[in-house]
């Protein structure tokens, strides 16, 4: 069964009563190339488990049960469950989970789905909740690579050098943790239903040690997320807003010691940038 053909698809769908949930952002691919080539890229192979998200028909499922050595297919809407005991019926290395990705534990699902391998993500996000759940697949430190399709906007919003003007506080987290990089575009129409915007494939390698060492990770952040709290303002005004314990003076001072301009933005800092202005702001508290 092709299961990216359109009137395979629909048919398959029609058969079990299934229809496209907008508030679930489900999109489903129809171009066998792309769930393919996101497989492929995702390096999954023997001795790996994949965690998939959304697996909607399976078309990426059975791609990576193809490779992996085992995949466990977290999905939301129920209405599924039957469409993928048909589709997966012959990928015995295939456990789909019925649940919210955002609400398991999965630390604990990769323990038990994935005993003693490498793990790693590989998915078609939905849009509307790209942010939360990158941000908890990066907190759970089992998962070594995380290759998503997602919005176009934001793949390249995520994979921005530091210190440009199309990044922001989630990228550099991000990039803190991992080594991000855009691998290919994906076009609307390559997708059932077809969606406003284009897609692209983003790729996130866990570091092996975080991009800068910090001695307060949890106040280096609070630094970076800071810097971007008024955007359009200079990165002085922002902090002075964010760090209310902070005089103004004293934070611009902290700017100037650093070696950045007076009127820099949070936007042209690096992650190094921001290590060392976080120190100087600590320092001068202590």
């Amino acid at each position: 069964m092709n299961l990216c053909d359109y009137n395979t698809l629909r048919a398959l769908l029609s058969r079990h009563g299934f229809h496209f949930s907008r508030t679930m952002g489900q999109n489903f691919l129809i171009d066998p190339r792309i769930p393919a080539g996101i497989a492929d890229a995702s390096g999954a192979g023997p001795g790996w488990g994949v965690l998939e998200i959304g697996p909607g028909a399976g078309c990426l499922t059975r791609e990576l049960s193809a490779r992996a050595e085992r995949v466990a297919a977290v999905e939301l809407d129920r209405k599924l469950l039957p469409v993928l005991a048909e589709t997966l019926a012959d990928c015995p290395n295939v456990t789909v989970i019925p649940g919210d990705v955002l609400r398991l534990d999965l630390a604990a699902l990769a323990a038990d789905s994935f005993p003693g391998l490498r793990c790693m993500v590989c998915a078609n996000l939905p849009y509307n909740i790209t942010t939360p759940v990158l941000t908890r697949l990066v907190e759970t430190e089992r998962f070594q690579a995380i290759t998503v399709l997602l919005q176009k906007e934001v793949a390249y919003r995520l994979a921005a050098p530091q210190g440009s003007s199309d990044g922001g506080a989630f990228s550099l987290w991000l990039q803190f943790f991992c080594e991000t990089e855009v691998l290919f575009d994906v076009p609307s129409e390559k997708f059932l239903p077809r969606p406003k915007v284009d897609s692209a494939v983003l790729r996130c390698v866990r570091r092996e040690r975080p991009a800068v060492d910090v001695e307060d990770q949890d106040w280096f952040f609070r630094v970076v997320r800071g810097a971007f709290l008024l955007r359009r303002k200079t990165l002085a005004n922002s902090l002075a807003s964010a760090l209310p314990e902070f005089p103004k003076d004293a934070i611009q001072a902290s700017i100037t010691a650093c070696g950045l301009p007076e009127g820099v933005r949070g936007e042209r800092l690096t992650l190094r940038d921001f290590a060392k202005l976080s120190e100087a702001l600590r320092s001068g508290t202590a």
